[in-house]
């Protein structure tokens, strides 16, 4: 595990992130897997409550190329970007195949059918045991445990939540320790996978370009989070390989 600006990310691939999640998956162990971008580890910085939720995630991989090149120049030559949507998909073809049961926990109800409905052509064999597009509003304690009590009792091993960054986080945090599955924050890949939202070519994507894709795509929603994040992690990043930078309380 290597710190990116105070962030701890671990030095990994989608196959050993992986066989961790089917490892963890088949005992039924309660844990939190973020694939973490630049938004999240900006977000991170300016919270100590959500680094903190960050820092004590068993699994945080390199989701963006900005957090690769950084891990690259601290001595993790080999390190590959792990990209939530592509884990998600690794990650259902692992359990489809060992047979361990999954749910979706995320986005508006049209677009989780569409992708329930896809993931099921795709992996056959995949056995969905839930489901759920809670509402965009804060949940009442009765509600959190009713939803707690819906997914404990479905079986599932393996959760995905797009809820987004950093609703995500939050979510699962509160719930690890009392669910028995790997929650895993995939963002906006419940979009990507049921053909709600574009996703950038493979180049934009390798070149660290994703961003301006996402912003063409999206301006009103993302031009003013890109303008606000993307300075600041570049002179943080740089201040952090220089050694300059002031640890995070």
């Amino acid at each position: 595990m290597t710190s990116v600006i105070d962030i701890n990310v671990n030095e990994t691939s989608y196959d050993s992130a992986t066989r961790q999640i089917q490892t963890w998956a088949q005992g039924s162990e309660s844990r939190a897997v973020y694939a973490t971008s630049v938004h999240g580890t900006m977000e991170a910085h300016d919270s100590m409550e959500f680094r903190e939720i960050l820092n004590r995630a068993d699994l945080v991989t390199p989701d963006g190329m900005p957090l690769v090149w950084v891990l690259r120049l601290k001595g993790i030559r080999s390190q590959q970007r792990v990209y939530g949507p592509i884990l998600m998909f690794r990650v259902l073809e692992m359990a489809a195949y060992e047979k361990i049961p999954v749910g979706f926990y995320g986005t508006d109800p049209q677009t989780l059918d569409i992708l329930v409905a896809r993931m099921k052509t795709a992996y056959p064999t995949l056995q969905v045991n839930y489901a759920f597009s809670p509402p965009f509003r804060s949940l009442s304690q009765q509600e959190i445990t009713e939803i707690r009590q819906e997914v404990i009792q479905s079986g599932v091993h393996i959760l995905f939540v797009g809820l987004g960054c950093p609703r995500q986080e939050r979510w699962i945090d509160a719930h690890c320790g009392s669910i028995p599955a790997v929650m895993i924050g995939v963002g906006a890949a419940f979009d990507f996978h049921a053909g709600i939202k574009l996703q950038a070519p493979a180049w934009m994507q390798k070149t660290g370009l994703e961003w301006l894709f996402r912003l063409l795509t999206e301006p009103r929603r993302l031009w003013k989070r890109y303008l606000y994040h993307i300075p600041r992690f570049i002179i943080l990043a740089i201040a952090d390989l220089s050694g300059l930078l002031k640890k995070a309380g």
